[in-house]
């Protein structure tokens, strides 16, 4: 896969084209042509919902809605001067709680191993803790 640039914190970043290659390759019977008019789809989906103030949640990933943004003075850093800002609407992306959860377990895995406060394999259940013991 070609990286176009670095993230924050020296990730890579995955262009729309990585995406749909991504998808090809792990669905061979899928042709390109398809795979590109389905992410096509989806984003145009998504991006519709939005314009229309539209919330979309993905269980487990997360949800996309709109924010309103009010009007209001901000300040050019190369002059100082200080400008009016037009209220403005923006989008918002909230992370789902599966998503949050595999992206801190990877970045944390040394510090739950031995805590005792999350399973053992996401998934798996935990003993009941006996009320009044910790336990």
């Amino acid at each position: 896969m070609t990286v176009i640039g670095r993230g924050r914190m020296g990730t890579e970043n995955m262009t729309k084209s990585e995406l749909i290659l991504r998808i090809g390759e792990l669905n061979p019977h899928l042709y390109h042509r398809d795979v590109e008019r389905i992410v096509t789809a989806i984003f145009e989906e998504i991006t519709n919902a939005l314009a229309r103030s539209d919330r979309v949640e993905l269980r487990g990933f997360g949800a996309f809605s709109v924010k309103q943004r009010d009007a209001r003075k901000g300040r050019n850093p190369r002059t100082g001067e200080t400008v009016a800002v037009d209220e403005k609407v923006v989008p918002f992306f909230k992370t789902g709680k599966e998503l949050r959860d595999r992206l801190n377990s990877r970045a944390e895995p040394a510090a739950k191993a031995g805590s005792g406060s999350e399973p053992a394999q996401p998934g798996m259940a935990q003993p009941a803790k006996e009320p009044g013991t910790g336990n």
